[in-house]
């Protein structure tokens, strides 16, 4: 039954969204192997990892694009930022047990969730939760429009 509502939620916002452009789906897929082949041995454990799920081709996934990389320049290594294309591939989805996309999650050093958010999720509200959470900006970063 989770896995036919989960289907129908996802189907519900393959019709509610356009296609994207071809920058966009390449930035956001070398970002996503970069993520997938990075030595973790080679990398400071972050504070916090900051995943998102969604996708490519949905609009609001999209709008969230430019917010995961200021968060990831001006935070640098206390975070790390990770990118999940779920229509691409379920999995990650079904992991975190989502019901819409996008859906940010937020993970303490342990790997244990802290906070979850569905839908866009504003750049200063993020900023807001990393710094209660006791991250520091290291760098203000403006969101190009």
């Amino acid at each position: 039954m989770k896995k036919i509502i989960f289907g129908a939620f996802l189907m519900l916002f393959v019709f509610s969204c356009n296609k994207t452009d071809s920058n966009s789906i390449s930035k956001i897929a070398k970002k996503e192997s970069i993520i997938s082949s990075t030595d973790s041995s080679n990398k400071t454990n972050p504070k916090v990892t900051f995943v998102e799920l969604g996708s490519v081709s949905c609009i609001p996934c999209k709008m969230m694009q430019p917010v995961m990389e200021a968060i990831e320049e001006e935070f640098g290594n206390q975070i790390e930022v990770v990118f999940h294309d779920v229509w691409k591939d379920p999995e990650p989805g079904r992991k975190y047990g989502i019901k819409l996309i996008p859906t940010q999650i937020f993970l303490d050093s342990n790997e244990v969730e802290f906070f979850r958010h569905e839908g866009f999720f504003p750049k200063e509200n993020i900023e807001k939760l990393l710094v209660e959470k006791g991250l520091k900006i290291l760098k203000q970063v403006e969101i190009k429009k």
